[in-house]
């Protein structure tokens, strides 16, 4: 016999049946893998957002997501709300810069923090320094403003060699701070 007739064909039809019980078993394995992952990612996004809220606003006890408002949240110390946690986004230079901003309900910066970034190293992500994060503190939308004018302790001062940087920082926290206001004075 040649080689020819040992050679088994299969039709196409067995081909098809092949790759669907393949993909079926590689569906299974990553349908199992994500049902045994996907809720201890979301509890560890849950522990690391308490986290940074915790950190932006120390004397809360509590967060209490605000209805309505898209990953909003009141941060409550004995059932009285002292601050909002935000998000804002901002543009940079290297790209969006994503951040968590605490306000006081009266519009005052408490702190933020910076979630996402592509600013320049040793530049533009200096605005996670508490040298510039410091700044921020108490300020009113009014205030923040980026200024070069080292004699001007009423706004921001510009990161050296990263103007666009604080630029960008300061207007996703100003937009957090009108936002709050706007929502906190018409409650």
């Amino acid at each position: 016999m040649s080689a020819e007739h040992t050679e088994k064909h299969y039709s196409i039809f067995q081909i098809a049946m092949n790759l669907t019980a393949a993909c079926f078993i590689s569906g299974a394995i990553i349908a199992g893998t994500y049902f045994v992952t996907n809720p201890v990612a979301e509890k560890k996004a849950v522990e690391m957002k308490n986290k940074s809220m915790q950190g932006l606003v120390k004397d809360a006890d509590k967060f209490k997501e605000i209805e309505g408002k898209k990953e909003w949240f009141e941060a409550q110390k004995g059932g009285k709300t002292i601050a909002y946690v935000v998000p804002s986004e901002s543009k940079g230079f290297g790209g969006p810069i994503k951040m968590l901003v605490a306000v006081t309900p009266e519009g005052k910066v408490i702190d933020f923090t910076i979630l996402a970034h592509n600013e320049t190293p040793g530049l533009g992500d200096n605005a996670q320094k508490d040298s510039f994060r410091g700044m921020f503190k108490n300020k009113g939308a009014e205030d923040l403003e980026v200024t070069k004018d080292p004699s001007n302790k009423k706004n921001i001062q510009a990161m050296t060699g990263a103007t666009i940087s604080s630029r960008a920082v300061t207007k996703g926290v100003k937009e957090a701070v009108e936002e709050v206001t706007k929502y906190a004075g018409g409650k």
